[in-house]
């Protein structure tokens, strides 16, 4: 875990620069509430909606993520107006919380800026609860918010924008049309029934502090898609919070709420949020239960027996989550897997062909797109391995199984991003081999990814190693043995499939 954090490789530095402009972003949006005279409420409520435009929109274009920055408050100006209309209505409150919820998870079939908005609605009614918002509060939120988007924005898209040096990011998606639409419905039901149980938890451990376990439910759903990457989740936020509390008590109890130095701690925790999202969710939620506790500090509740709470209460949520995963229509990892580990291969053979050609001539072909989105892809299979490759998992022979996936397919993306180095070099020639072994690629590709098992048990035996001296054969060949010896893993033992055998 702590490998993953401080050694996990950050290409471009990303991750670095994204912390860091986050923390310049939201410290501005604080500086200018607090400049307009906002109170500290406010303020906090303004930092948090700057966090969330930050953090939450992930558009594949610069001008997307602005369109959609500027879409926040159209839904989150109305969210915070009926939580705070309901504040002394607990079932009329309650009730539009899960709606709320579950139309937030429904969005995401808009795809990213779906997931955005969404978010944002939900985050909305839940500041509302934590900062037990009234109704003649919103206008000064109202204001707070807009500031706040305003000045991230300037710092995200105008200040820092680097982005924009950048190819499109690619944003893989689970389905098109009606299966992501399918998917996206059982998910609005599973996480408003998980909201529901988490909801009824939250409010027998406190009547007060309630909206955590929802909250922790919300977040639980995010980014995932089987029940597996569901466990696996609600156990690192619960590992995370247990882990945060200890040291947020440590760190921020002796600052007795001083605005500097806990304005610091907030800061560093901000960082760490977007610092280790990409790669470790355990730290990520330690990184928010840092922040949250120098929150509590600024605003003077924070307390010992508060933050045990939190603990409980984030207990419940994850809970929540995953008896609705395992009851609700559930979906297994294997399912899950098996269409992302389908999809990587086949933009594998997509990457091939597009560097063979650039190789053989063509001046359209560009396998750099193709490398991104296949970058985006092995992401995705990495999540939904997650579960079987986690430390606890008690089922060895899976786990190694799926181990040996991940690392083929490291090879195979290894390659391919070899091939099309190669490929981007004008003086590169075409060998009369590629096409050969190109073919074999691609038929080795169809093997794996038929539909039907005896297909499948074609895939071409394990080349031999071969010394060549053409750089582009030589990755080529590469990606023959990685993709043969992917056969054995994903047609193993049928009671644990991998890949829909």
């Amino acid at each position: 875990m702590l490998k993953r954090m401080f050694v996990s490789p950050d290409p471009g530095r990303l991750r670095l620069r994204s912390g860091l402009r986050a923390v310049l972003g939201i410290g501005l949006a604080v500086v200018v509430c607090g400049l307009a005279g906002h109170s500290l409420v406010a303020a906090v409520t303004g930092g948090l909606a700057a966090l969330l435009a930050l953090f939450t929109v992930l558009d594949a274009t610069v001008r997307d993520q602005a369109i959609t920055t500027a879409l926040l408050p159209a839904v989150g100006f109305p969210v915070l107006a009926l939580a705070a209309g309901l504040h002394d209505h607990p079932l009329a409150r309650d009730a539009a919380f899960l709606a709320v919820m579950g139309l937030g998870v429904y969005a995401r079939r808009w795809g990213p800026r779906g997931h955005s908005l969404g978010v944002f609605a939900f985050m909305a009614f839940f500041t509302t609860q934590f900062l037990h918002t009234l109704p003649g509060q919103l206008p000064e939120l109202y204001s707070a918010v807009a500031l706040s988007l305003l000045a991230s924005s300037t710092v995200r898209f105008g200040l820092w924008c680097y982005e924009r040096r950048l190819p499109a990011a690619a944003v893989p998606t689970p389905a098109t049309g009606k299966g992501l639409a399918r998917a996206t419905t059982r998910q609005a039901i599973q996480a408003t029934v998980g909201g529901t149980i988490a909801l009824m938890a939250g409010l027998l451990l406190s009547e007060q502090r309630w909206y955590w376990a929802v909250g922790a439910t919300w977040w639980v759903f995010v980014n995932t898609a089987s029940r597996g990457e569901t466990l696996v989740r609600g156990f690192r936020r619960v590992l995370g919070t247990l882990i945060g509390i200890p040291i947020g008590l440590a760190v921020v109890v002796p600052l007795h709420g001083a605005a500097v130095p806990s304005a610091v701690v907030v800061a560093i925790g901000v960082f760490g949020i977007f610092y280790t999202a990409a790669v470790s969710y355990t730290w990520m939620v330690f990184s928010v239960t840092v922040m949250a506790g120098s929150l509590y500090g600024l605003l003077g509740v924070l307390d010992p027996v508060l933050l045990m709470l939190r603990l409980t209460e984030t207990g419940a949520g994850a809970l929540g989550a995953m008896l609705a995963v395992l009851l609700v229509l559930p979906v297994t990892t294997h399912a899950t897997t098996d269409a992302w580990i389908q999809r990587a291969l086949r933009c594998v053979h997509a990457c091939t062909a597009e560097a063979a050609a650039r190789l053989s001539g063509s001046t359209t072909a560009d396998p750099a797109p193709r490398i991104a989105e296949l970058e985006a892809l092995l992401g995705r299979v990495r999540l939904s391995l997650a579960p079987l490759v986690h430390p606890l998992s008690p089922l060895h022979a899976r786990k190694a199984r799926a181990g040996q996936v991940l690392a083929l397919l490291d090879t195979c993306a290894r390659e391919v991003r070899g091939l099309a180095f190669v490929a981007a070099d004008p003086e590169a020639s075409h060998d009369a081999r590629l096409a050969a072994a190109c073919w074999r690629v691609e038929a080795s590709v169809q093997a794996l990814t038929a539909p039907d098992l005896p297909q499948r048990a074609d895939v071409p035996s394990i080349p031999p190693h071969q010394t060549v001296a053409e750089p582009a054969l030589a990755h080529l060949h590469g990606l023959e043995r990685a993709l043969a010896e992917l056969a054995a893993p994903l047609h193993s033992d049928p009671r644990a499939p991998l890949i829909g055998v």
